[in-house]
C-alpha cells in the first residue's frame, strides 16, 4: 500500500481522535457551567440587568433621660442620574441647576459622566426632591434620605457628636453607639436592557430598610442647660481659654451634663469659629479635630488641691492618722535640696488634720504623704483606679500620667500628696472622688442608659454595675464630713448654701511651663453630704485676673447647685428661719 496513502489515513484518525476528545472536553465544561455552576452564572447574568439603589434607614434618636430629643432625623432626598437613560441631557442639566443651585457646568459633568449611577446632589430638602421628581425627567431618580438633626445646636456638642455624609457616627455618642443607631438600609431593584435602560413593565422590587435603635441617655436637657449657661457667664467674665463642668450621680456613675465652653453648633460641625482663609488643608483639619475633643475626657490636668481628698482617703484608709492628729504648718517643707510653700506663705500654726483639710495645708499634707510612704501611696493609686481608664462610654478617653513607682523619691512624694507633678483626666477625678464619697465603692462613669427598637417592641437595658470596694464606709463617711467642713467652714465657702449640706474642695494648679504662669481653677462639690446625690465639678482654663479655685470655680458650683438641687427634690437639711 502506498506509503502516503498509509500516513494520510493515520492522520485523519488522529484528527478525529483529538476532535472527539475537544467536544467531550467541552460537553464536560458546558455540563460544569450549566448543571453545577449554573445557578451561580445566572444569577451573575440577571445582576448585570438590575440596578440597585438604597432605602435609607432612618437613624435611631438620642433621648435624655426624661425623652427629650437631642439628636433626630429629618426627612431629606437625593438626586441622582442614571446615564444610559437621560432623554434630553440639555434640559436636565438645566432643570437641576435651576433647582438645586448647582453651577451647570458642575452638573453636566455628572450627567455626561458614562456610570450606572451618578449622585448630583444629597440631603437635598424633601419639597425641592418632590418638585424635581414630579417634573419625570428620563434618567433622574429622586431617592427618599435623611439628615441628622440636633434641635439644641451647640448643647453637649463633644458628648452627643454628629454624623458624616453618609449619616455615619463621627464624634461621641454618635460614633459610641454607632452600630446600634445606624439601622440597616434596603434596597430598590429594577430591572434593564443591555443598555441599561429600565424595563417598564417589570416594576420594581424593594426591600425595606430596618430603622437604627432609639438610644436614651443619663443626660438631663434642663441640668445641661443649666451647666452651659453657668460655664459660659465664668467663660466670658473671666476671659477664660475654656472652661468644663462635669455632673454625674455619685452612686452609680450616671451623667447629667458635660459641658465644655466654647461649644460648636452639631447641625454646622465643620465651620471653625475663626476664620479659614489661608489655612492648608491640614491646617484646618487640625483646627477641627481640636474643636471638636472633649477636654473633660481626652485632657489631662494637674489636679491641684482637688487630689488632698484622695490623699486624706489614702491615710485615713492606711490608719496613717486621724482627724484629730495634730500638726504644725510654718509656711513650708524643706524636703531634699527644696523648699516646698504652702500657699499660706506664713504658715497656719498648729493645726488638727481637720483643719488642715479646710486650709488645704500643703505642709500637713506632705507630712501625711510621708507617713504612708512612696509604696503605699502609688497602691492606693491602683486601688482608687487612677492608674487605668474609667470605662466611659465615649471615645477618647484619655489615660493618667503617672510616676513609675522606682521613680517617686521624696520630692515627687510630696508633691503629688497636694496633686502637683502628675495628670489625670477631669473624669478620672470625677469617677475616683464619687467613689470616695457614696460610701466607698468604684463606679463607672457613662451616659447610655438604655436602647430601644424603632417600634418599641424590643429593649435592651444597659448595665454598668460595679461592687468593688475601694475605701471602708467608716473612711468614706469622714470624707463626707471633713468635705462639708471645708465649705462650711474653710477654703470653700463660696460654694456654701444656706440650707443645704454641701462638700466639696477648692484647687489651683499651673500648667507647664511654669514660666507661662497659667492656671487652672477647679471645684469639686457633692450634696447632700452625708448621702451624695449628685456632684459637680467645674474646670476653669486660663482665667484672667483672680485665678484661685475657692474664687472662681466654687462660685460656679453654687450657681449650678442653687437651680439644680430644688430641680432634683434634694431638701434643705435645715428649716430656714422666717424672719416675716
Amino acid at each position: 500500500m502506498d506509503t502516503n496513502k498509509i500516513f494520510h489515513r493515520k492522520k485523519v484518525r488522529l484528527l478525529c481522535f483529538l476532535f472527539l476528545i475537544c467536544l467531550l472536553l467541552l460537553g464536560c465544561r458546558l455540563t460544569y457551567l450549566m448543571v453545577i455552576r449554573g445557578e451561580y452564572y445566572s444569577d451573575k447574568a440577571q445582576k448585570l440587568h438590575e440596578r440597585e439603589r438604597p432605602v435609607k434607614a432612618a437613624r435611631g434618636k438620642i433621648l435624655d433621660r426624661n425623652g427629650k430629643v437631642l439628636a433626630d432625623n429629618r426627612a431629606v432626598t437625593t438626586v441622582s442620574v442614571v446615564h444610559s437613560q437621560i432623554g434630553d441631557a440639555e434640559e436636565v442639566i438645566r432643570v437641576l441647576s435651576k433647582n438645586l443651585g448647582i453651577e451647570e457646568e458642575k452638573v453636566r459633568k455628572k450627567v455626561e459622566k458614562v456610570s450606572s449611577m451618578e449622585r448630583i446632589a444629597s440631603n437635598v430638602d424633601k419639597e425641592t426632591g418632590d418638585r424635581i421628581r414630579k417634573l419625570g425627567l428620563s434618567g433622574v431618580k429622586v431617592d427618599e434620605d435623611y439628615k441628622r438633626t440636633y434641635p439644641y445646636g451647640e448643647l453637649a456638642s463633644r458628648v452627643l457628636g454628629f454624623t458624616g455624609a453618609d449619616n455615619q457616627g463621627i464624634i461621641g455618642l454618635e460614633v459610641e453607639y454607632d452600630s446600634w443607631l445606624k439601622g440597616t438600609n434596603g434596597t430598590i431593584l429594577s430591572l434593564t436592557d443591555a443598555k441599561g435602560v429600565d424595563l417598564s413593565d417589570t416594576g420594581e422590587s424593594r426591600i425595606d430598610a430596618i430603622d437604627g435603635w432609639d438610644l436614651t441617655t443619663s443626660l438631663d436637657l434642663n441640668m445641661q442647660l443649666y451647666a452651659q449657661q453657668a460655664a459660659g457667664k465664668v467663660l466670658e467674665e473671666k476671659q477664660a481659654d475654656r472652661v468644663s463642668v462635669l455632673m454625674m450621680n455619685p452612686q452609680n456613675g450616671e451623667i447629667y451634663a458635660m459641658v465644655n465652653v466654647p461649644e460648636f453648633d452639631l447641625n454646622d460641625p465643620y465651620t471653625l469659629p475663626q476664620s479659614s482663609d489661608g489655612l492648608t488643608e491640614e491646617e484646618k483639619t487640625e483646627l477641627l479635630n481640636a474643636m471638636w475633643r472633649n477636654p473633660c475626657l481626652s485632657d489631662t490636668y494637674e489636679p491641684g488641691s482637688a487630689f488632698k481628698i484622695i490623699t486624706a482617703s489614702a491615710a485615713l484608709e492606711a490608719g496613717k492618722v486621724t482627724l484629730e492628729d495634730q500638726f504644725f504648718c510654718n509656711g513650708y517643707r524643706i524636703v531634699e535640696d527644696r523648699r516646698i510653700h504652702c500657699h499660706k506663705r506664713t504658715g497656719h500654726g498648729a493645726e488638727t488634720f481637720l483643719q488642715g483639710i479646710e486650709n488645704s495645708c500643703n505642709p500637713v499634707f506632705m507630712d501625711v504623704a510621708q507617713r504612708l510612704g512612696a509604696e503605699a501611696f502609688y497602691d492606693s493609686f491602683e486601688r482608687f483606679g487612677l492608674l487605668e481608664k474609667t470605662g466611659i462610654d465615649l471615645p477618647g478617653e484619655a489615660g493618667t500620667i503617672m510616676h513609675k513607682l522606682e521613680d517617686i523619691g521624696p520630692v515627687e512624694l510630696a508633691t503629688m500628696a497636694f496633686g502637683q507633678s502628675f495628670q489625670v483626666t477631669p473624669v478620672r477625678m470625677a469617677a475616683t472622688v464619687s467613689a470616695l464619697i457614696n460610701g466607698g465603692h468604684r463606679v463607672i462613669p457613662h451616659i447610655g442608659v438604655k436602647l430601644t427598637n424603632a417600634d418599641g417592641s424590643r429593649e435592651n437595658i444597659l448595665t454598668w454595675d460595679c461592687t468593688e470596694r475601694i475605701v471602708s464606709e467608716k473612711t468614706s463617711q469622714t470624707m463626707q464630713y471633713a468635705l462639708e467642713k471645708v465649705v462650711s467652714e474653710g477654703g470653700g465657702s463660696k460654694a456654701y448654701i444656706e440650707g443645704y449640706a454641701i462638700g466639696g474642695k477648692t484647687a489651683t494648679s499651673q500648667t507647664l511651663p511654669r514660666s507661662a504662669h497659667r492656671y487652672i481653677a477647679s471645684f469639686i462639690g457633692f450634696a447632700p453630704a452625708d448621702d451624695p446625690e449628685i456632684l459637680a465639678m467645674c474646670i476653669i482654663e486660663d482665667p484672667q485676673g483672680i485665678y484661685y479655685g475657692g474664687t472662681i470655680a466654687a462660685p460656679v458650683v453654687r450657681d449650678i447647685f442653687l437651680n439644680i438641687l430644688p430641680y432634683l427634690e434634694i431638701e434643705k437639711s435645715t428649716e430656714e428661719i422666717d424672719e416675716g
